[in-house]
């Protein structure tokens, strides 16, 4: 047996030929995974966050597309009518646009901007962007004192406040058309179709007088996110 240090101490292994290419590749397709990954999640956010702030709200107007039943319904009781019409909430603006093709000089209000978007697309493409408007905005914070026409697709919670909203704005000559859900205290006067399709008409003359008779203190109560 040789003694010790006469061999010399062993040569460390070489790396397989096309190892250090290997590791630099996997680090690259890390890399542009990672990057993936965050434009997904971002542009997700960027599609979804319009959809989801106005659920953040104590109350917000959810978009459920009228159905065809419903907007024949609107504009069934709004045959006798004309001038400006505004639909509150008009999410894909198909109330807007139908309403525009009857005459009306129509505009929608709607916080999801690419909904608002839509609609305007929409409404070049269906011929009438020269008598129709979409804006985006919230409704306690517009004046619907130049509109002759009221379509609201609403939500119990915010129906009362909306009540004392329109009295305090609207004409004594417009016309409120609720859908979905009635307004809780006015008296329709008129009532068409059934289930969810089902519209109550509601004349402005009637309710301002009512509540010029009962002038509840409300001034704290026309914006619920306060």
């Amino acid at each position: 047996m040789p003694p010790d240090g006469l061999y010399p101490p062993p040569a460390p292994a070489e790396a397989p030929p096309g190892a250090a290419g290997g590791k630099r590749t996997t680090s690259r397709v890390g890399v542009v995974l990672t990057g993936v990954l965050g434009g997904s999640l971002l542009a997700l956010y960027a599609v979804a966050a319009p959809f989801l702030a106005p659920a953040l709200r104590k109350v917000c107007l959810p978009f459920v597309p009228a159905t065809t039943a419903q907007v024949e319904n609107v504009l069934g009781v709004l045959r006798a009518r004309s001038g400006t019409l505004v639909d509150i909430g008009s999410g894909d603006g198909r109330i807007v646009i139908a309403a525009a093709k009857r005459g009306f000089q129509a505009s929608g209000f709607e916080l999801n901007p690419w909904l608002v978007w839509y609609s305007r697309y929409s409404a070049v493409r269906e011929g009438v962007h020269s008598s129709t408007s979409f804006h985006i905005s919230d409704l306690w914070k517009v004046s619907f004192a130049p509109y002759s026409n009221v379509v609201i697709f609403g939500v119990p919670q915010m129906m009362d406040q909306l009540e004392l909203k329109l009295a305090g704005e609207l004409p004594s000559t417009a016309q409120v058309v609720a859908c979905r859900f009635p307004f809780p205290t006015w008296v329709p006067e008129h009532v068409a179709g059934e289930g969810i399709d089902t519209v109550w008409v509601y004349d402005a003359k009637t309710f301002k007088s009512r509540s010029q008779q009962t002038t509840p203190d409300h001034d704290n109560k026309l914006d619920p996110l306060t």
